[in-house]
């Protein structure tokens, strides 16, 4: 079946420039799931190994003539490699892309260490920040705590002030939310826009068929997870106007007026993502390492194998095979093309992945709904004559 899927460029590098953490998060896919390949990893990444990164990366652009490269710094804890190092792979990444491809950074952060000095670097080198946050002091620290219990959330809500600030609002790229079904998602979604993200990534917790996610039976029936965001849904949607982008909800959206998924939790659209570990091994995206040891990697290496060379590895053609990947109850359903089978990780069953996800009846529920909005929406437009 890979064998007919195209092979197509990389537009978007994670690259694990720290492979450690200063937080414990209970649900971290890098160290509370089935693959702990990261006890084997160096702990930082070398500057030997991101400049072969830097060349290969110039290397793909060129023979692709990209126009964009999205460099995404992460982890771990990114900011634990510290200011010196980022500057230089910053500098190093794009002296080596040709004149014709621009290279944008983005550093995906827990926030704690994020303090004026560091965003001050930021600016100077146009770095764009994220930062994971997911609500309320209590809601947050039911997960997000250091690793003695002490709670993470001051930190991050006082790097948060500073982000959404006049000096640094610019390099502002938004929230990352792991959903908590235990909290309230409407206290919750008005906690996270009170920092003013210009945008807000509402994330299922990670699980699979055979190890599923908190609170998610393996069953037909919806669950808080369903009903947690279409809560949110609606807040969001009826608001008199737009408070955040939810890129969750906006592709959900695009997706039923036609268009594409700009996310790869839904929709059929091939994703264009590779992920580079701190010892230079090419991956595929680092939340397969939920589903089972080893089902990410590709056996491949900055210092051996080019980034073309991964893109033609049968898992990473496997995750871009749309319809044709899904397997038969997917194929069938009647929102599939809007779905997409759901997460890729989401769909493990212990075999592979073409199974449905395992939060499918939250997915059809909210698709559902938003459906249901959407054209009650547009009815009201035409009446209205404005169709």
């Amino acid at each position: 079946m890979t064998e007919s899927v195209p092979i197509r460029p990389f537009s978007e590098v994670v690259v694990k420039v720290h492979g450690r953490c200063n937080l414990a998060c209970d649900y971290c896919y890098v160290y509370q799931h089935q693959d702990q390949s990261w006890r084997r990893k160096p702990a930082a990444m070398t500057r030997p190994t991101l400049d072969v990164l830097a060349r290969r990366l110039g290397e793909h652009a060129r023979a692709h003539d990209l126009q964009d490269l999205r460099v995404v710094l992460h982890g771990g804890e990114p900011l634990l490699a510290g200011l010196d190092f980022l500057t230089y792979a910053v500098h190093t990444i794009r002296a080596a892309v040709p004149p014709g491809t621009t290279a944008r950074f983005i550093i995906q952060t827990n926030g704690v260490l994020l303090d004026e000095k560091t965003l001050r670097t930021l600016a100077d080198e146009d770095v764009r920040v994220g930062v994971s946050l997911d609500g309320s002091r209590a809601t947050n620290d039911r997960h997000r705590r250091f690793a003695g219990g002490r709670s993470s959330h001051p930190a991050v809500a006082k790097a948060l002030d500073l982000l959404r600030g006049d000096r640094f609002r610019h390099l502002y790229a938004g929230i990352l939310c792991t959903i908590d079904v235990h909290s309230d998602p409407i206290e919750t979604y008005e906690h996270l826009i009170s920092y003013e993200p210009p945008a807000l990534d509402l994330l299922l917790p990670h699980g699979n068929r055979v190890s599923p996610p908190p609170s998610r039976p393996v069953d037909e029936r919806g669950s808080a997870y369903g009903s947690w965001l279409t809560a949110v849904f609606d807040r969001w949607y009826g608001a008199p106007k737009l408070e955040t982008r939810i890129r969750l909800f906006e592709s959900l959206l695009d997706l039923l007026l036609g268009g594409h998924s700009g996310t790869e939790a839904l929709g059929l659209d091939p994703i264009d993502i590779v992920t580079v570990e701190t010892d230079g091994s090419i991956e595929q995206s680092d939340i397969l390492k939920t589903a089972a040891e080893g089902a990410a990697a590709t056996g491949l290496h900055l210092f051996s194998a080019s980034f073309d060379q991964a893109a033609a590895h049968p898992g990473i053609r496997a995750r871009r095979a749309g319809l044709a990947g899904l397997g038969p109850e997917c194929r069938a359903c009647p929102v599939v093309r809007i779905c997409g089978g759901g997460l890729y990780a989401h769909r493990f069953d212990g075999a592979g992945f073409g199974s449905r996800s395992v939060y499918c009846p939250d997915l059809y529920g909210l698709i559902a709904h938003a459906h249901e909005r959407l054209t009650a929406d547009l009815k009201r437009r035409r009446r209205l004559g404005f169709a």
